[in-house]
């Protein structure tokens, strides 16, 4: 029987310290990381390669700050959905992804909902005509419970890689 366990990339502390500078300062160049991480350039290059050909890296984006683009709101949004079928998440899932003011979506357990979302939106007034235009409108909705965000307590996108050996 065939094992369906996806394996593990490997890698070393060297690999881990790349992993680390480029999570917390994704713009550096590479003679930048290279030099942060004790190496020269070409290797240090061949290494951040196979970082990303293994899917380890998965893409560098630039981080922006939501206050100053006048993204003064999140939500937290759990979402019960009429019918617990294989085609009702699916049409769910893709018409939440092309919604730009989700951030993160989660099928959940352990709630009385089955989504999780969070949402960042401009203000209270655009919040309502979000909920009340796109989620509601979305088929097989039946409740929704929102809670607002009053305060970033920790606002992370760094992985722990110290459970890495």
């Amino acid at each position: 029987m065939a094992s369906k366990t996806k394996k593990l990339a490997k890698i070393d502390k060297t690999d881990r310290r790349i992993l680390e500078f480029l999570q917390k300062e994704g713009g550096l160049s590479n003679q930048e990381l290279a030099e942060k991480v004790g190496l020269s350039a070409s290797p240090c290059l061949r290494r951040v390669k196979a970082l990303e050909e293994a899917g380890v890296i998965l893409s560098r984006v630039t981080l922006l700050d939501r206050k100053q683009l006048g993204l003064e709101l999140t939500v937290i949004i759990l979402i019960g959905m009429d019918r617990h079928t294989p085609e009702r998440f699916e049409e769910f899932e893709q018409r939440v992804s092309e919604l730009p003011e989700v951030q993160e979506c989660y099928l959940v357990t352990g709630q009385d909902a089955d989504y999780m979302l969070k949402v960042v939106i401009p203000s209270m007034d655009a919040y309502h005509v979000f909920l009340l235009n796109k989620i509601t409108r979305i088929p097989g909705v039946s409740g929704v419970h929102s809670s607002f965000v009053l305060r970033r307590v920790i606002d992370s996108t760094v992985l722990p890689l110290s459970y890495i050996e």
